[in-house]
């Protein structure tokens, strides 16, 4: 496997650091037991807020598509969003200085403005929407069907880690091969969908920051449950 790029290397080294990406024993709402868990809420401090935002906007600066807005669904990609459009701005301002951001309300307002979005008006744009993860794609539908009412065009989505497991058989059986969310949220909108990390690129770049055994149960994990898409 070819070495991680810079920018991934920090934005993982940040996430171990900032006790963000953790290792042990969690219980996901699936019925599994991961050995690593990710929590993009956990980026509430100044310098990792930073982190992440950089990581964010290196990731999108290099996508080959094109977007307006960038769109943060209620909660957790409401600062995302809005962290990411000012870090562009910064990186590159004769590029992004026009970038806007976007995101909804989980109840739609009756006074003031009112309606369910707040920033940037979607209708005629091209937008870009991020969030940390998709686990089982019920909140990016919820976004992209908001988005479409409101008139945008959803150009694709970033999120911050591609598990890369496949989604809990129905039957229970997960010795099954079967797709993931990203997968199949990727096949039923045939939209773009970009990851600043994959489950791939952890195993990778986390050698020599944590224990071995970690990096063990890690990898069992990923062969006991890696999606075939």
């Amino acid at each position: 496997m070819s070495e991680l790029p810079q920018y991934k290397k920090d934005f993982l080294r940040a996430s171990i650091r900032g006790n963000i990406l953790k290792f042990g024993s969690f219980s996901l709402k699936s019925g599994r037991v991961s050995p690593y868990f990710f929590n993009a809420g956990d980026f509430y401090r100044a310098d990792l807020l930073d982190s992440i935002a950089t990581a964010y906007a290196l990731t999108i600066s290099s996508l080959p598509i094109q977007y307006d807005i960038i769109f943060g669904p209620a909660y957790k990609g409401i600062p995302l969003a809005t962290a990411a459009t000012l870090k562009l701005g910064q990186l590159d301002p004769s590029k992004y200085s026009s970038i806007e951001y976007s995101f909804d309300r989980k109840e739609a307002k009756d006074h003031g403005e009112g309606g369910n979005i707040v920033g940037a008006p979607l209708k005629g744009k091209r937008v870009l929407i991020v969030d940390d993860v998709i686990t089982a794609g019920t909140a990016k539908r919820e976004a992209i069907a908001k988005i479409e009412k409101e008139g945008g065009i959803v150009a694709g989505i970033v999120v911050a880690l591609d598990r890369m497991e496949k989604l809990p058989a129905k039957d229970g059986d997960d010795s099954k091969p079967g797709p993931s969310a990203l997968g199949e949220l990727k096949k039923e909108y045939n939209l773009p969908i970009f990851a600043i990390l994959t489950l791939d690129d952890i195993i990778e770049g986390i050698k020599g920051l944590v224990s071995e055994e970690d990096i063990k149960r890690t990898e069992e994990y990923r062969e006991k449950y890696k999606a075939t898409d």
